[in-house]
């Protein structure tokens, strides 16, 4: 079958319209060996906003990003994309519509750099949008600062390198819908505001972009919202100076804090109380 003619047979997608909502959880429930880890969790994830995902280890952050991106389905409840039940959408009809980012990315295998990042455009191949590869990946790997390393291949990087690129090769999709699990993780400072950073412009140009953080602060700096989970439920989801409050993150983390606001910015800084 010729280019044109598979083309054809594809459900081209449609960026989503800022504000839109391009996922959703509605009373998602999930058990693995007898433990609950996400029990009764509802969500909407839009188009042009930064949606953090916060919590203590195992309160369900990453187990919430699997079941909206399809790689998890949900023992109870519903997840819809794109207005449909996810489980109506093919693998492939889905990887051109989100760009996914796992906490385990490895990426050991001894390919390149710009063969890494060229994945990103896998699933547009044979699709007219294929004529966008060379610019979608040129593009990715100069926002994600990597085009020195191009040449290099993936196990002879360190941490935070393997980590630009597999961000890289997940911009290269030019989806309109990034889950990024943990995105910062392997980061030094610089590269940790500079991924954020161009999280922050994906959601201005009309993005959804959906992020499992575990660093309050660069939430409350980058994130439209945030989603505070504890124990598989979600405790507070609003906006960053109504979910970072003391109270709430004390409870939460089980740990007594304060939460100062900067002094430039306003923007409330959580530090933990100590002495």
């Amino acid at each position: 079958m010729g280019m044109m003619a598979a083309a054809r047979h594809l459900t081209m997608p449609t960026l989503p319209v800022m504000g839109d909502v391009v996922c959703s959880a509605e009373a998602v429930t999930l058990s693995r060996g007898g433990r609950v880890l996400l029990d009764r969790v509802s969500l909407e994830v839009k188009a042009g906003e930064v949606l953090a995902l916060l919590g203590p280890n195992g309160a369900g952050k990453s187990t919430l990003l699997n079941l909206l991106s399809g790689d998890m389905a949900p023992d109870s409840g519903t997840i819809q994309f794109g207005h449909r039940d996810i489980s109506e959408w093919s693998l492939g009809d889905l990887s051109r519509r989100r760009s996914v980012l796992l906490q385990d990315n490895q990426l050991l295998f001894p390919f390149t750099v710009h063969q890494v990042v060229e994945m990103g455009r896998a699933p547009w191949r044979r699709t007219p949008l294929e004529d966008e590869d060379n610019s979608a990946i040129s593009e990715a790997i100069d926002a994600a600062d990597i085009a020195h390393l191009g040449t290099r291949r993936v196990p002879s990087l360190s941490g935070g390198e393997r980590a630009r690129t597999a961000f890289a090769r997940v911009m290269a999709g030019r989806t309109g819908v990034l889950m990024l699990d943990e995105p910062t993780a392997a980061l030094d400072l610089g590269h940790q505001e500079a991924v954020l950073g161009l999280a922050r412009d994906r959601a201005a140009a009309g993005d959804a972009v959906l992020v499992v953080l575990h660093d309050l602060n660069l939430a409350a700096a980058y994130a439209d919202r945030i989603a505070l989970l504890r124990d598989g439920k979600i405790v507070a989801c609003d906006t960053p100076a109504q979910v970072l409050t003391a109270e709430i993150v004390s409870d939460v983390y089980r740990t007594p804090v304060e939460v100062i606001p900067h002094p430039l910015t306003g923007v409330g800084i959580v530090m933990p109380l100590r002495g």
